[in-house]
């Protein structure tokens, strides 16, 4: 990486202290990095699969022995706990075994051809640079799964790391370059905030750039798939949610209640599958409700390096400010509010926010925080037409003892992901994940992933003389 010698500085929203520094990259030096990945690449495609094979679960092997790393990190730059940062690295890892087991799967197919003597193939090769622009709430796991499925194909790949975890990010190229994957081949490029817009711009316009891939907020999104569009290049998305978890008539409650807490808060609830809305039906809402409260009084927040508390802390003040919008907005218009305590800076407890009606900002705003809307359905049918009643369409769960009729109602959600009796919050390296609408399109993780990253060739071999009619 070559840069100015700028750095900017990450500060650690709970203490106020510099929690990383990192090089404050330009325009030119992100195009530079382009440049460098776009060399290194025709010898990585070169490669045999099971070379990439053995390359990637060396960096797999890597990536986890730097867990301590990563949770120092993550707990300085994001106010992670240690249960998330450590579930980012083994996840992370996992994502790239899965690669390491994908490279022998870049496959292609013969088609029968009409022409006599003809032999057609499709063919998959390396797209080229793959530029992957990774978030800072689930860093390991979305940092490694911008670049793997990638690498696994055969390409080159330029990670432009998040302003609010830079370090973080830093640490999984340091573990691929430990591993022995070939220089160049994985390019970091970081910025200062300030500079965000122009840098991501700069990387999308470069020519060597073929494939976009970005997880982040729908507004930011938009500005990427639109600048992709521009310069005609195929993009991944995942973006925000607004999570649905449904409690019909004959839900197991006690299970219900142990996913909708973990859905809702994991990680301070600033996870794109966070169960923002739980939906219950009239006949079990009170019950429900009174096992959930249970539960909820004890999610209590706290400095994730000097306690036990199950909550970390959010990633900064603005967003204790957008939640408390949110709540009060609903408390003014009806809603009751059950917390696990007070607000301590960035340090934010559970929030259950019950009775919640379309006139209220949080029936649709995602909140992305420790937040989570109760709505009342009439039966299932309601419950459905409340599901669907969003922009977004990531992840959503239903919760029966009628596997037949959670099916059915999987079936009628509009989302990319559905679980039934599962929390919302689910991931695994092999699964094709992603969403629909506001909530994004293409999909990471297993074969779904190697369409996104290679080009399909049509390829014929002639093997008899031509007849041509001039």
């Amino acid at each position: 990486m070559t840069t100015t010698g700028h750095l900017f500085r990450r500060i650690d929203p709970i203490s106020g202290d510099v929690a990383s520094e990192a090089p404050a990259q330009t325009p030119e030096e992100a195009r530079a990095a382009v440049d460098a990945a776009a060399r290194a690449m025709p010898s990585w495609a070169a490669l045999g699969p099971n070379a990439r094979r053995a390359a990637l679960l060396k960096a797999a092997d890597a990536l986890a022995a730097k867990a301590d790393a990563f949770t120092d990190a993550m707990m300085a730059e994001i106010g992670a706990t240690q249960a998330w940062a450590r579930f980012n690295v083994m996840l992370a890892a996992s994502m790239l075994r899965e690669a390491a087991a994908l490279t022998t799967q870049v496959c292609g197919e013969v088609i029968p051809s009409d022409k006599p003597g003809c032999l057609a193939m499709a063919v998959r090769e390396p797209a080229g640079v793959v530029l992957g622009i990774a978030p800072w709430n689930a860093p390991v796991i979305l940092g490694v799964r911008a670049l793997a499925t990638p690498l696994a194909c055969g390409n080159a790949v330029v990670l432009k790391a998040s302003e609010l975890c830079p370090r973080t990010h830093g640490l999984i190229v340091e573990a691929l370059s430990e591993a022995g994957l070939p220089e160049g081949v994985v390019q970091l490029v970081t910025n200062a905030p300030e500079d965000a817009a122009d840098v991501v711009g700069a990387l999308i316009d470069h020519p060597a750039v073929r494939r976009v891939n970005f997880t982040g907020s729908t507004a930011v999104g938009r500005i990427v798939a639109v600048r992709a569009a521009e310069n005609l290049k195929p993009c991944v998305l995942e973006l925000g949610g607004k999570a649905p978890l449904l409690v019909l008539d004959n839900a197991d409650l006690d299970e219900a209640v142990k996913a909708a807490a973990f859905g809702a808060f994991f990680n301070q609830g600033q996870i794109c599958m966070s169960t923002e809305r739980i939906i219950v039906v009239d006949a079990v809402a009170d019950a429900f409700l009174e096992r959930f409260a249970v539960k909820v009084r004890t999610l209590t927040a706290g400095d994730p390096r000097v306690g036990v508390s199950p909550l970390g802390a959010v990633v900064d003040l603005k967003t204790r400010e957008k939640l408390e919008s949110l709540v009060e907005d609903a408390r003014a218009k009806g809603a009751e509010v059950m917390a696990a305590g007070a607000a301590d800076g960035v340090l934010v407890p559970a929030h259950v926010v019950s009775g919640v009606t379309s006139a209220m900002r949080l029936y649709r705003e995602e909140s992305f925080g420790p937040v989570v809307a109760v709505i009342r359905a009439r039966d299932e049918a309601d419950a459905v037409r409340i599901a669907n009643d969003t922009e977004y369409g990531l992840s959503a769960s239903v919760f029966t003892r009628d596997a037949a009729q959670g099916l059915r109602v999987a079936r009628q959600i509009r989302s990319g992901i559905c679980h039934v009796n599962g929390a919302t919050v689910h991931d695994e390296a092999q699964m094709p994940f992603g969403g629909v609408g506001a909530s994004g399109y293409g999909r990471f993780g297993g074969r779904a992933g190697i369409a996104e990253f290679t080009e399909l060739r049509w390829i014929t071999v002639e093997t008899e003389p031509g007849h041509f009619p001039i």
